[in-house]
């Protein structure tokens, strides 16, 4: 898969993306934001394991955002199982130094429309953390509804906090 926007794209992960990867993932203020699964520190072997992983899946659902010359960031689809067929959450991330340009949102915007079009969902939801006001910004831009606050229903960092939940639906 991939899609082009502006001067980067969403693609299939490379496995010479590692180095790139490693570069941008090995970050506490991305990793603070994410499930515990995504390491930090971020090891080259961390790297080569989610590759192989991302491109051996049937479907594939978890892409790099990258620009011309390495990827920048990640975004995928956890599909939903059994009465949650219909749904899927959204994830994403992107390395620092390219926070603040609009990339995220634009990726969010079209990897939502690659998901509907693609697979047989009616709902994309995304979840976000009480202090992650950068990233409820993206959802929001991009056309997603604030549906509720989840109270203390996470725990990371060894604080227990609340979440905010976003979706999309197929219209």
């Amino acid at each position: 898969m991939q899609l082009e926007i502006d001067h980067w794209m969403i693609r299939s992960w490379r496995h010479e993306d590692v180095a790139s990867l490693v570069k941008y993932a090995n970050n506490l203020r991305i990793s603070i934001n994410l499930r515990d699964s995504f390491p930090f520190p971020y090891s080259v072997g961390d790297a080569e394991d989610w590759v192989r992983c991302a491109t051996e899946h049937d479907p594939e659902t978890n892409f790099a955002i990258a620009g011309r010359k390495e990827a920048i960031g990640g975004i995928g689809l956890r599909l939903g199982s059994d009465v949650f067929r219909r749904t899927a959450e959204i994830g994403y991330w992107l390395g620092e130094p390219h926070w603040g340009k609009g990339i995220a949102t634009k990726a969010v915007e079209a990897f939502t429309e690659f998901a509907f079009s693609n697979f047989e969902i009616e709902r994309v939801q995304a979840i976000v953390y009480e202090w992650n006001s950068a990233s409820a910004r993206v959802l929001e831009k991009a056309g997603y509804a604030l549906e509720g606050r989840l109270r203390k229903s996470v725990t990371k960092d060894g604080m227990t906090i609340d979440q905010f939940l976003y979706a999309r639906v197929l219209e």
